[in-house]
Order: C-alpha cells, then sequence, then structure tokens
C-alpha cells in the first residue's frame, strides 16, 4: 500500500535537501535575502519552515522547545540585542554609511540573526523530535555524506585542472553547472573553492563537515571509514584555507583526545599514533628536504605575525579586530547596538591596517560600494555591538552547548557516544571559526543546538519518569 504524503513529509525532504546543499553558495540568488541570498541551503530550510507554519496553523498547535536552559540563554541575548539597541536609539537614528541608515542596518541584522537562531532552530527541531535519536543523527551523517561526495568530485576536478594542469578536463567541470545553484567559478587559482564562491566558503563547510566524518571512524568496522575524513583533509589542504587548516586541526586533535580517554579505542588510537609517528620519521628521512619545504610553507601562511605587514588579508582583518575593540573600550557595558559596529569603527581603523591596502580602497572605505566590511570576529564585533552583557550572554550559550554536549558523550550508552563526539567536535570547531567570521549564519551550530535540546529533553522525561516509579 503506498504510503500517504503529508505536509510532515514534505518539510522533512526539505530538511534533507537543505543538509545536503549547505556548501553550495555560489549562484545569484533573491537579493532581497541580504546575506543569505546566495546560500542554497537557506531556501530549503525557508520553504520546509513555511510548510511547518501552514501544518501547525491547521493542527492549531507548533511545537517550540523553550522549556530549557539553551533556548533561555539565547531568548535571553536576542532580547538584549534589542535593549542594547534601545538604549543607543540617539546614535543608531544618527548612524548613515554607505547609503545605509543605522536603523536600517539594525532592522536587516536583527532578521538575519532570527532566521539562523529562531525560524533554522525551530524547524530543524521539529524534524528532528519525529526521529529516534540515533536515527537522525544517521540520517543527517548520510546526507552530508552525499554532500560531500559530491564536493569531493567537483573539488577533484579542480584540483586536477588547477595543480596538475589538466586543461581537458575543464568542459567537465564547466558541465556541472546543470546542476541546481551551481555556477563553475573557475580562474585558474591555485586555492580550490569546489561548490562554493570562495575558498573561506568551502573551509566553513569543511569545519562544519569534519566532525560529522570523523564519527565513522567510530562508527563502522571496514577500512574505508577513513574515507570520508580523508577527503575532508584533501579539500582542506588544497584549498590552502588557514581558518580551515586551525579549527580541523582543533577538531582532530580533539577527536584523538576523545579516542584515548576512551577505553575501547584507547589501544587502536596508541598504535595508530605510533605507526603515523613512525611514517612520519621515515618520510623525514627519505624526503626531509621536500618535507621541510612544505612543513615551512604551511607554518608560514599560518604565521599571522609574520605577515601582519606583507598579507592584505591579516592586514584588513586585525584592522577590524582592532577597530571593533577600540568602540568596545568606549561602549564597555551595553555596546552602540546591534549591526551599528561598523558606524564607529571607521573611526578606528588603523593606519598599519590601511597603507597600501587595496582592500579598504576598493570596498571598505569605498561609500560608492553599498555593502558592509565584515568584521572578521564575532566576538569582538558582539563586544563592540552588545558589550559586556551581550558578549556574556554569548558566551553562556556556547559554553553550555559545549558543556551539555560532554556530559551526553560522557554519560551515553557506548553505541550512542559517537553522537557526542559530533556534538563536542562541532561546537568547538565552529566556535573557534568565529574567531574569523562575524557572522550568524552557522548552519551547523544551529542543526546542533536542535539536536543537544532533544538529547536534553530526552533525558529530562527519562528522570521524571523515574522519579514516578520510584
Amino acid at each position: 500500500m503506498q504510503s500517504k504524503i503529508t505536509l510532515r513529509k514534505i518539510y522533512t525532504a526539505f530538511f534533507f535537501l537543505g543538509v545536503f546543499y549547505i556548501p553550495f553558495n555560489d549562484f545569484e540568488g533573491l537579493s532581497f535575502l541580504g546575506e543569505y541570498k546566495n546560500e542554497a541551503a537557506t531556501y530549503f530550510f525557508l520553504i520546509g519552515f513555511l510548510i511547518l507554519i501552514i501544518e501547525s496553523l491547521l493542527k492549531g498547535k507548533i511545537n517550540i522547545p523553550y522549556r530549557n536552559s539553551l533556548s533561555i540563554v539565547l531568548i535571553l541575548f536576542i532580547v538584549w540585542t534589542f535593549l542594547s539597541t534601545l538604549i543607543n536609539i540617539e546614535t543608531v537614528l544618527d548612524n548613515y554609511y554607505k547609503q545605509t541608515s543605522g536603523i536600517n542596518r539594525y532592522i536587516r541584522q536583527t532578521i538575519s540573526l532570527l532566521i539562523s537562531a529562531v525560524i533554522f532552530t525551530i524547524f530543524f527541531w521539529n524534524v528532528i523530535r519525529n526521529y529516534r535519536l540515533d536515527k537522525i543523527f544517521l540520517l543527517i551523517r548520510k546526507t552530508l555524506l552525499f554532500s560531500l561526495i559530491f564536493v569531493s568530485v567537483y573539488g577533484s576536478i579542480e584540483i586536477a585542472i588547477v595543480h596538475f594542469g589538466m586543461r581537458s578536463l575543464e568542459p567537465i567541470y564547466k558541465a556541472f553547472e546543470i546542476f541546481p545553484f551551481l555556477n563553475s567559478n573557475f580562474e585558474g587559482e591555485k586555492r580550490i573553492s569546489s561548490v562554493a564562491y570562495e575558498v573561506p566558503a568551502l573551509g566553513n563547510y569543511l569545519i562544519t563537515v569534519g566532525p560529522w566524518m570523523l564519527s565513522y571512524i567510530l562508527t563502522e568496522k571496514r577500512w574505508y571509514k577513513f574515507i570520508p575524513s580523508l577527503c575532508v583533509l584533501v579539500l582542506m589542504y588544497f584549498s590552502d584555507s588557514r581558518t580551515a587548516m586551525i579549527c580541523i586541526l582543533i577538531e582532530l586533535l580533539l577527536f584523538i583526545v576523545l579516542l584515548l580517554y576512551d577505553i575501547r579505542y584507547r589501544k587502536t588510537t596508541v598504535k595508530a599514533l605510533q605507526i603515523v609517528t613512525a611514517s612520519v620519521l621515515l618520510l623525514l628521512v627519505v624526503k626531509s628536504n621536500d618535507i621541510i619545504e612544505l612543513i615551512d610553507e604551511r607554518a608560514d601562511r599560518l604565521n599571522f605575525y609574520k605577515n601582519l605587514t606583507e598579507n592584505v588579508s591579516n592586514k584588513t582583518r586585525f584592522g577590524m579586530q582592532y577597530a571593533s575593540f577600540q568602540v568596545f573600550k568606549e561602549n564597555p557595558i551595553v555596546g552602540v547596538g546591534l549591526g551599528q559596529d561598523t558606524y564607529h569603527k571607521i573611526y578606528h581603523y588603523p593606519y598599519w591596517s590601511t597603507h597600501n591596502n587595496w582592500e579598504f580602497d576598493l570596498y571598505y572605505t569605498n561609500l560608492q560600494v553599498k555593502s558592509f566590511p565584515s568584521g572578521y570576529n564575532i566576538y569582538t564585533r558582539l563586544l563592540s555591538e552588545l558589550g559586556i552583557v551581550g558578549i556574556f550572554l554569548f558566551l553562556t550559550f556556547i559554553f553550555l552547548c559545549i558543556y551539555y554536549s560532554i556530559l551526553f558523550w560522557k554519560y551515553a550508552d557506548n553505541r550512542d557516544k559517537y553522537m557526542g563526539v559530533i556534538l563536542i567536535l562541532s561546537f568547538v570547531g565552529l566556535s573557534v571559526n568565529w574567531m574569523q567570521t562575524d557572522f550568524f549564519r552557522q548552519y551547523g551550530i544551529w542543526l546542533c543546538l536542535a539536536l543537544i535540546i532533544r538529547i536534553r529533553m530526552i533525558h529530562r522525561a527519562e528522570n521524571e519518569k523515574k522519579i514516578k516509579l520510584a
């Protein structure tokens, strides 16, 4: 008998399509969506959310997970973004830069925050709560795996062209444009971006998908359990994204620590580390000059201090963060209001950052370009915009996410511990990644938030049941 198509099945399908399309953002989208306009996943998630609302209206009820500490802290943070702006309403009304008023900027940034922290979280939650915990983890992971396979195949063709000179593959590379939300942007550069519109966007995706792929090492028995993680590392290497290198390295090291802590994997992990160490030493003997040169090259890429006066990107990033911190020093308690950072920090750009920096001349101080400069660090941005109160609430939210993930990993059954590993690595990796980005559009954070809320509610229901039976 054919199963009936329901609204729930439709918005669930849009959820998984959205998860698959998380890395796709190299296309022309709808301009009214602002920073989300080129994000393919956003279209699926928003359509799915609208279908969820229709179902809720028909039923007369929508399920919102507000009775938990994570949601409460997040709500308090959102409320504070309003109060901080209200306290600074005089300057907000006077602010004007790049053809945009302060109040317009506040509204747009509030909508951006609500799309991620509220709409996405509620939508994710309503899909997740309809599944058994282990099943939804496996389904999400499998969807991300299919997504990574596509990204890897497309990225491999790009690698073959730009690193190995296989120009004959360019027609195949271009042929991928038949896929929705994909616009090949091959320009012959050495750094690949695969389906993403730029290297940092690919790096952000790899940081998001990395923990899920590492979990295959824990749950699968055969040799190919390492391939998903290897794909992430290969793409990371050829993308040459410094942020991805740092964050994925942190995720990998933390993964090893968790394996060493778990008695089931301790011996195997120690043996694997011994083999890797021996292999590296052997390679150093055989190919010492090449390896030392490679390590030196990568280390030089990550040496932000050394490249500060030479690398335009580093000058811009550190200059923006420095300027935001100066704004915070002038407004330490309540900040200047959500979205108002740029209006104030333009007076604090350091000379060493703007001197001989084409990014400032062409984009950030060019009044003809309407787009606002990135803060390149959500923490310094929130310090300047929301003050000590706002950053305290935000850091508390992150701390609770990581803390509850650790608790789940520590006390979960052996067969479920991989879920805790995914959550810990995701929250830590993406939180570190926020030191190089200033947007709330981190799908991995809000997806894992819905999952950890689900876990907390399941445990609370189990504890209440035990109390009743006692």
